[in-house]
């Protein structure tokens, strides 16, 4: 049966306006897990999974307001989708790990007033798609992930 990751890798939709650029590393960065699996770029932020970490999401970021470059965000590639829905793009998520609460919300009030049409009929269709309901608290959702992860299995 095809995963949802797959389905996504199908779909005809410009990942790049979900801040998702599809890539491969070609000039890695210092803080890139060795054996990171692309799933999407936002410049020099990588979206990728990490074989030791099955499923799960993660943000690498090389140039990270917090102190760690590289951070969960989703347990699984779905709930990472339904984040997406919630936010509009990757973006919000990446920035959640330095964030509190009202930062957060003034930044989605931000995003809300930049997301183009383009940004958002591609999620739109992405949802569509896949069937996917936006998560609720996505805020809630990535802190609680981030909380406590154990970081020493990722490969440099």
């Amino acid at each position: 049966m095809e995963t949802i990751y797959e389905k996504y890798m199908a779909l005809p939709i410009d990942k790049g306006l979900l801040c998702l650029e599809y890539g491969d590393i070609a000039d890695p960065y210092f803080c890139y897990p060795v054996n990171a699996k692309p799933i999407g770029f936002e410049g020099c932020i990588l979206y990728c999974f990490l074989p030791e970490y099955g499923e799960m999401v993660f943000a690498c970021n090389p140039e990270s307001c917090a102190d760690q470059n590289v951070y969960p965000l989703a347990a699984n590639f779905e709930d990472f989708i339904r984040l997406i829905l919630a936010c509009g793009t990757a973006n919000p998520l990446e920035q959640i790990v330095w964030m509190d609460k009202s930062k957060f919300e003034e930044h989605m009030a931000n995003e809300e007033k930049i997301l183009t049409d383009e940004q958002r009929t591609a999620a739109q269709q992405l949802q569509r798609a896949l069937s996917l309901l936006p998560i609720e608290n996505p805020f809630e959702y990535v802190k609680s992930i981030q909380k406590g992860f154990d970081g020493s299995k990722i490969q440099y």
